[in-house]
């Protein structure tokens, strides 16, 4: 029984595999005597292996790909943001707020104070410790004149301060209860005072692993942070990601055993490669949406009853059944999706009508226009956009589908071509999705919308302490977006990965695509 004591001991430590235990055990003759209890033990069936080499097929990533926390778009750039940094707070799997490199925060009663204190001895990659001047030089790059996409998350910070070394202290003009979840957004993850320019792309950071070399929309190699602080992470010895944008070859090297892990599964395929046994595909519900932005500033999108046809000319069920194939639910024209807590399910779900979207747009003069609708092909945007088209002809409403090279996509034409295709991921808060996507302040309005009620209850909602009069609010926002917003918003769409069989993993989050991009940080190979 101590030979047993032993292996037992030796697999919850990660040195033996679950296929070395069962064979030991059975040439012991010892099998009968594991108790049941023993293999429903999450130490047993979860418990991670430290080692190995972690090699992604990543279908985004492009060649002016910036470090630059202030102009990250991309999700080739996310990923390799959180396998290098970390910031002040993470998101768990339940969406709760938890301390990352803050360990705890203080609030004061006005909501307009907020007490960060941060963690002692933790260190960069270069070495340098840990304090709160770094805090401070990292979100300061998303304050005053920058293009940052998060800038309208600190609209209304009025200071940041230190307290000592590891204490920051953030002054609101305004109170807002969710601020300490405007703190987990990519952009606001950490890097050492005083970075600038290219010393961003070194991607120096407190995170788990340390960059070795990145070649920007090619490949990322990174190795594991040896002084890494945050316990029961950063399992691989190493991560590697090759940016392949097609999806069959992303599929080829997954199966030829060249990468271990892909994103962005074409949901056609996943009945075929689960079939195939060598593939695992991992689903998980997510409030990620495709969406189809107009330029409410230039004309002919600035009319609402052109906005509204096209929303009305989109067959939506139809999307949902064809492309989503189960992983996913309709969309009804606004951002927040079905895992938010505010999230107002009596709104009556907008159908396809050819006849009213036929009505508006002749209403808004438009019916012999031709209108040009920009896409690319990542995410499955360009059979979206010509599903869209082929619905919308039946209403009289003639789309030309322009398909634009993806890498450049982001910087080429979103916010400047006035009708594209686009997605988001989810945020951890309506607040938080609101404010980026739609918020007249926000750098990353893409749709140029500006309604004055609609900014009056965002502004309202963040400091209303009264749970129903906030529901009232949030609800009340997706009603505007719903009838006068900016977007078509047909889906929300689960994440969906494949990878080998061999990964592991636990406690999935679905907010953020690749496991809300902590898939290097957080799982591990069972051997």
């Amino acid at each position: 029984m101590n030979g047993l004591k032993k292996l037992e001991r030796l697999l919850n430590e990660g040195r033996i595999t679950r296929r070395d235990f069962f064979t030991r055990v059975s040439a012991m003759g010892l099998l009968a005597a594991v108790s049941p209890t023993f293999f429903s033990k999450p130490s047993f069936a979860l418990e991670p292996k430290k080692g190995g080499r972690f090699r992604i097929g990543y279908s985004h990533g492009n060649t002016d790909d910036s470090m630059d926390p202030r102009t990250l778009t991309d999700e080739g750039t996310f990923i390799i943001t959180w396998t290098c940094r970390n910031n002040l707070i993470e998101i768990d799997h339940n969406g709760n707020a938890i301390p990352e490199l803050a360990e705890s925060w203080e609030i004061s009663e006005d909501l307009k104070t907020w007490v960060f204190n941060l963690r002692k001895g933790v260190e960069f990659h270069n070495g340098k410790p840990f304090e709160a001047e770094d805090v401070i030089y990292s979100l300061n790059l998303h304050r005053g004149e920058t293009k940052s996409g998060a800038k309208a998350l600190l609209k209304e910070v009025a200071d940041i301060k230190g307290d000592g070394k590891h204490r920051v202290i953030f002054s609101l003009e305004e109170g807002n209860l969710d601020f300490q979840y405007n703190l987990y957004d990519y952009h606001f993850s950490i890097v050492p005072s005083g970075t600038t320019g290219k010393e961003f792309n070194n991607c120096i950071g407190t995170g788990a692993y340390i960059l070795e070399e990145w070649e920007p929309g090619v490949r990322f190699h990174a190795v594991r942070n040896p002084n890494y602080w945050k316990q029961g992470r950063a399992h691989f010895d190493s991560v590697e990601i090759l940016v392949i944008r097609d999806f069959n070859s992303r599929v080829t090297a997954l199966q030829s055993g060249q990468v271990d892990y892909i994103n962005d599964v074409d949901l056609k395929s996943v009945q075929l490669l689960e079939k195939s046994g060598k593939i695992k595909v991992v689903s998980v519900p997510s409030d990620f949406h495709n969406a189809f932005p107009m330029l409410c500033d230039r004309k002919p999108f600035d009319d609402n009853n052109l906005r509204l046809a096209m929303k009305y000319a989109f067959d939506r069920e139809q999307i949902v059944k064809i492309v989503l194939k189960g992983h996913g639910s309709l969309g009804n024209d606004h951002p927040i999706g079905p895992n938010y807590r505010f999230r107002d399910t009596e709104l009556p779900q907008r159908q396809y009508d050819p006849d009213k979207a036929r009505y508006y747009i002749k209403k808004a003069g438009l019916a012999n226009h031709t209108f040009e609708l920009s896409t690319s092909s990542e995410r499955g945007m360009v059979d979206l956009a010509i599903l869209f088209k082929e619905a919308a002809a039946k209403a009289g409403i003639d789309i030309k589908v322009l398909n634009k090279p993806a890498d450049g996509f982001w910087s080429e034409c979103w916010m400047k071509d006035p009708f594209i295709t686009s997605y988001w991921n989810g945020r951890p808060t309506a607040n938080a999705m609101f404010t980026t996507a739609y918020s007249e302040e926000s750098n990353w309005n893409e749709g140029h919308w500006a309604h004055e009620k609609f900014n009056q209850l965002l502004k309202a909602a963040r400091k209303e302490k009264n749970t129903g009069k906030r529901r009232e609010m949030y609800h009340e926002m997706q009603r505007i977006c719903h009838d006068e917003g900016p977007s078509i918003i047909p889906m929300f769409t689960n994440n969906v990965m494949a990878v080998s069989p061999k990964l592991r993993y636990k406690n999935l989050c679905g907010m953020i695509a690749d496991d809300n991009m902590r898939v290097t940080e957080k799982w591990w190979f069972e051997s």
